[in-house]
């Protein structure tokens, strides 16, 4: 079939781009495994098993205003923010999720010819949001340890003159930490700095945001997507330089966080202690999800996560037909079959009793 010939009136630097592959909703999976909702063991996405906290439900049940615009500043919820990361509201801006905020950090800096770096295997989005903008995107591939190789990445920095670095710490999906020396290192580059902070309440170690408030040329995101369970409703913020929060603040759309995700997002701040008992539940059980994978012959247990996951090698079978069985049985995993991550598999840390059918059913076809 010829294309249409409105096509031509594409950019043109969009018409091979592959498309970002999202992980399918719970009842999207329920029809097409023919297995209820409540039966799916969902470890593929690197959600939350405990859900938001009650005060969270109620808060949105009493909220009377959705049929009014939300606040274009977030005022409320970025002075909330400020308060529990011990940053200035003024350096803080809340996005559609941290999604949203990579999109306008690439469209900002980013034109057609213009290059980033990125340390691959990691996040998938930050190679397609420079894609969707026409840049070039210098992969500069991790060590087999899964950490950052400073020295490519300064190397690349050298012959390529990127506008962005992407960085992740807890890098996802092999949830290893980001040195504070080698982030000092880095940001002694000439490039902007994005780090994704999405899984450091998981972590054995603090948050860097505050370090923004030292460097112009570091920018933190973080998320209420998984430590606070409301990945449904799309929150995020990212801690920036004020000189790039200007430009931001000018750029992004008037309404782009809608009223229930800003009233869940103040109310989980108002019960940050609450969120951390669940982190820590959800940390002892990642210890409990490691012990147990790694003691199964088919199974390698990449060690060390700092993230809410578990990345697995998989031995004596293909991953991707484990993943598949998995499946039939209504356990969700995700698997890979990129550079570095080949025959590998990701399993989210969800109930104890998640981990228990996971393990029984690893059992049975490993």
């Amino acid at each position: 079939m010829n294309d249409p010939p409105f096509r031509a009136l594409l950019n043109p630097h969009l018409a091979n781009l592959e498309a970002y592959a999202p992980i399918e909703p719970f009842e999207v999976l329920s029809t097409r495994l023919g297995i209820p909702a409540e039966r799916i063991v969902k470890l593929d996405a690197n959600e939350n098993p405990y859900g938001p906290l009650p005060a969270v439900t109620e808060a949105l049940a009493r909220y009377p205003h959705f049929h009014i615009y939300p606040d274009p500043a977030q005022s409320e919820l970025r002075d909330a923010l400020g308060a529990f990361i011990g940053v200035p509201a003024a350096h803080i801006l809340p996005g559609h999720g941290a999604d949203e905020l990579l999109d306008y950090l690439c469209r900002l800096f980013l034109a057609p010819g213009d290059t980033i770096v990125n340390t691959p295997p990691t996040f998938g989005m930050y190679g397609f949001d420079a894609k969707l903008s026409g840049a070039q995107v210098i992969d500069v591939r991790r060590n087999d340890d899964y950490s950052v190789d400073v020295e490519a990445v300064e190397a690349a920095v050298e012959a390529h003159r990127p506008k962005l670095l992407f960085l992740t710490s807890p890098n996802n999906p092999s949830g290893n930490w980001l040195a504070d020396d080698a982030l000092e290192r880095l940001l002694a580059l000439p490039v902007m700095v994005v780090l994704d902070e999405a899984y450091v309440e998981f972590a054995d170690h603090p948050s860097r945001a505050g370090r923004v408030l030292g460097h112009d040329n570091l920018a933190v995101l973080r998320t209420f997507s998984k430590a606070a369970g409301i990945a449904g409703l799309r929150l995020g913020y990212g801690v920036f330089p004020q000189w790039l929060i200007d430009e931001l603040w000018k750029f992004k759309q008037p309404y782009n966080v809608n009223a229930a995700a800003s009233v869940a997002g103040i109310a989980s701040l108002r019960s940050a202690n609450r969120i951390e008992a669940v982190v820590e539940k959800l940390k002892a059980e990642r210890a409990r999800l490691y012990a147990r994978l790694d003691a199964l012959a088919g199974i390698e247990a990449i060690p060390g996560s700092q993230g809410n996951f578990v990345l697995c090698r998989v031995l004596g079978r293909d991953a991707r037909d484990l993943k598949l069985a998995l499946e039939r049985g209504g356990i969700l995993v995700r698997h890979y079959d990129k550079p570095g991550l080949a025959g590998c598999i990701r399993i989210s840390v969800g109930r104890l009793e998640h981990t228990d059918a996971l393990i029984g059913a690893l059992r049975t076809l490993t």
